[in-house]
C-alpha cells in the first residue's frame, strides 16, 4: 500500500489515466500497479535530487548562472535539456562522417529524416 502522506506520491487519478492509456479502461489499478509506480516515482525524484545538488554544488549561488536565473531556469534547462534540432543532430552527424570518414546507418537515417522534411 502507498503512502498517501510522502510527498512523492503520484495521485490515483493519474495512476488511473495511466492505467487506461495502457489497458483500456478494463482494467483498474490494482496494489502492485500502484505499489511499482510510487516506488518509480520516488526513485526518479531521487535521482533528480542528487543531480540537482551536484548542479548546484558546481554553480554556487554566487554563479552567473543563478544570479541572472532566479527562477531556476539554468537548472531546470540543465537537468531537462531540450533534444538537438533536426538541423543541429544532422551537422554533428556530417563533423564525425567527416572525421572519421564514416558513418553509421542511424547517421543515415537521421540525414534522410532531414533532408525528406525540407520543402522541394
Amino acid at each position: 500500500m502507498t503512502d498517501q502522506q510522502h510527498p512523492i506520491t503520484p495521485p490515483l487519478e493519474l495512476l488511473q489515466q495511466w492505467a487506461f492509456e495502457y489497458w483500456g479502461p478494463q482494467e483498474p489499478v490494482g496494489e502492485g500497479e500502484t505499489y511499482i509506480a510510487t516506488q518509480a516515482a520516488r526513485w526518479g525524484a531521487d535521482q533528480q535530487l542528487e543531480q540537482d545538488a551536484k548542479w548546484l554544488d558546481t554553480n554556487a549561488l554566487f554563479s552567473h548562472n543563478l544570479t541572472i536565473s532566479p527562477s531556476g531556469d539554468a537548472l531546470r534547462q540543465k537537468m531537462r535539456p531540450k533534444p538537438p534540432s533536426l538541423k543541429e543532430l544532422n551537422l554533428k552527424h556530417l563533423e564525425v562522417m567527416e572525421r572519421d570518414g564514416h558513418y553509421l546507418p542511424e547517421i543515415i537515417a537521421d540525414l534522410r529524416r532531414a533532408l525528406e522534411s525540407l520543402p522541394d
